[in-house]
């Protein structure tokens, strides 16, 4: 198979309809800009245990999908998760929601992009699924969709 382009904008033009873009005004808090991989979801709500178990895991270049329902009552990812996420080798992290410790995470060799931040921490009891279809302002992630960040925003292709 052809390699896909690593820009989001020159992906758009060669996919067109294929590049599903999440429309969302993301801001990036990892060192990292650009970055891309394939997805692993987690869907839950305020709460961060899956989200830490994932990354405690070989990354393997993926990026994690946090779908947190665009909440803004906590973070999700802070600064010893995003640690863990450049210590495990993940490309990125794509938080649905807020982080926090920004200026920890600005400092990390990886990809992290969320709505925004918030200093209150989820709590910790690991509800939620793994690996499953996420939805995010009506674009589907699957387990293994190749997405593609950078300044421009996040792209989503279906596997």
């Amino acid at each position: 198979m052809q390699s896909l382009p690593t820009v989001t904008a020159d992906l758009c033009d060669a996919l067109g309809d294929k590049a599903q873009v999440l429309v969302l005004d993301w801001r990036d808090y990892g060192a990292l800009r650009r970055f891309s991989g394939p997805a692993v979801t987690v869907a839950t709500r305020d709460d961060n245990g899956l989200v830490r178990a994932q990354l405690e895991q070989p990354g393997e270049g993926r990026v994690l999908v946090v779908d947190n329902g665009g909440a803004r009552r906590c973070a999700m990812v802070g600064g010893n998760l995003g640690a863990l996420a450049v210590k495990n080798g993940w490309a990125g992290v794509i938080v649905y929601g807020l982080v926090r410790d920004s200026a920890e995470l600005a400092d990390l060799s990886v990809g992290i992009k969320a709505l925004g931040t918030c200093p209150r921490p989820p709590v910790k009891r690991g509800v939620g699924t793994l690996n499953t279809l996420v939805n995010i302002e009506g674009v589907s992630i699957r387990p293994d969709d190749m997405i593609v960040a950078d300044e421009d925003g996040v792209v989503v292709v279906a596997a």
